[in-house]
């Protein structure tokens, strides 16, 4: 598998090796010692699977201070995908990266502890699957408003379907610094 680090350098996009055929394919998407040796040893220990319609937008969300590290990919369809540094004090805190991730491509993205996440779906629909390395906490749930000016995401619609929950986020800079995740540095 090829690992390739983003904009920030903790967000991970990952390109397993896709074994092909008349029959079809097979991919292994995710293996704990080979991603171990790519730098992601994290133990995960929830997995999630969201079907979405085209323009649907979830995020951005984290949890802390029960942090959720995820691994994502799409099954079916293809999505924009975005990770938010909110790491109070860190050097890309307010910064993004993010990708492209489809089925065609069998892409990943790893989005460590402390970062907000989010995606968009391009295609009819989309079924998005990750990984977590804590379990859901609705208590410790975050949620950074997704069309924050200071973040510039340039989303792939303009008119994105979004829950309820989702639009009542803050932009980062009105979110109180002491309930967001410090750098360690």
């Amino acid at each position: 598998m090829k690992v390739t680090p983003l904009e920030i350098p903790e967000i991970l996009l990952i390109e397993p090796k896709v074994f092909g055929d008349a029959r079809g394919y097979f991919v292994e998407t995710f293996q704990a010692e080979r991603y171990a040796q790519a730098g992601i040893s994290e133990r995960f220990v929830q997995d999630n699977l969201s079907r979405s319609s085209r323009g649907t937008l979830r995020g951005l969300h984290l949890q802390h201070p029960a942090g959720q590290g995820k691994l994502v990919y799409v099954v079916e369809g293809e999505v924009f995908d975005v990770a938010v540094d909110v790491r109070a004090g860190a050097p890309s805190f307010g910064k993004w990266a993010g990708a492209h991730l489809s089925a065609r491509d069998h892409r990943q993205m790893y989005i460590p502890p402390g970062f907000a996440h989010g995606f968009c779906v391009k295609s009819e629909y989309a079924l998005f699957a990750y990984k977590c390395t804590d379990l859901y906490r609705a208590q410790h749930e975050i949620g950074v408003a997704w069309n924050d000016p200071s973040l510039a995401i340039p989303w792939p619609v303009s008119q994105p379907i979004i829950s309820e929950k989702d639009q009542r986020h803050l932009p980062l800079a009105q979110i109180d610094p002491a309930r967001l995740p410090k750098w360690k540095g």
